[in-house]
């Protein structure tokens, strides 16, 4: 049997498997998105119970097979309670991992993508910001993370004033920094527009989480 791997990382969508097993993807930071198995994880006395759900943030003792990996212990140190008891929060989480889960690939370190995301959580979290801005920041940040983000369009003289100030902001802002303004509602609409547009060209596929947040916001 191979040596274990103690990896950090976020698990974004777990499903069962069999009668008491789940398949997870985990983001981590070591290597990437990996698929792993956790035999026995939907059994109720199972170590395994909690920490396989999906926001569950910490470290992953993991054995690596052939094809995929199996989960024999976590340490979780956030399990984003307050943002899974929000059902609002918990729809634009859901949302976040799964723009996480398209722009990651496995055996590719991914410690700056998991790190947005989890700030970007974190964000949610906190009742003050606005959910609509925090998202163009998370989408924006994780666009110029992958390589993709045109970064002309900060110049664009047709936008005002203070949404090229915005954006030039995130685009150079450090994650403890990412989400420490507010936007009045034209420059948000602006800047949510322009991201939209953004996203509509760049992103190959369509997003089901994006489709429920669409239903929830109107």
């Amino acid at each position: 049997m191979s040596e274990p791997l103690k990896l950090t990382g976020m698990v974004l969508s777990s499903m069962p498997m069999g009668e008491y097993d789940k398949r997870l993807v985990i983001l981590t930071k070591e290597r990437g998105k990996l698929a792993a198995f956790a035999r026995g994880a939907r059994r109720t006395a199972s170590p395994l119970l909690a920490p396989c759900n999906p926001f569950s943030f910490g470290s992953f003792v993991l054995y690596e097979g052939r094809n995929s990996y199996t989960l024999v212990q976590a340490d979780i140190s956030n399990y984003f309670m307050e943002l899974k008891e929000d059902f609002e929060g918990t729809c634009y989480g859901i949302y976040f991992m799964e723009v996480a889960d398209y722009y990651t690939r496995e055996n590719l370190e991914a410690g700056a993508m998991l790190n947005l995301l989890y700030v970007s959580l974190k964000a949610l979290s906190n009742k003050s910001l606005d959910n609509e801005l925090v998202r163009c920041v998370y989408e924006m940040k994780a666009m110029i993370l992958n390589g993709e983000y045109p970064f002309d369009v900060i110049q664009d003289p047709s936008l005002q004033e203070a949404t090229r100030y915005a954006l030039a902001y995130v685009a150079n802002a450090p994650l403890g920094r990412l989400y420490t303004f507010a936007l009045k509602p034209e420059i948000l609409k602006e800047f949510k527009e322009l991201q939209q547009r953004l996203n509509r060209k760049n992103i190959d596929r369509p997003l089901k989480s994006l489709e429920i947040l669409k239903t929830l916001l109107g």
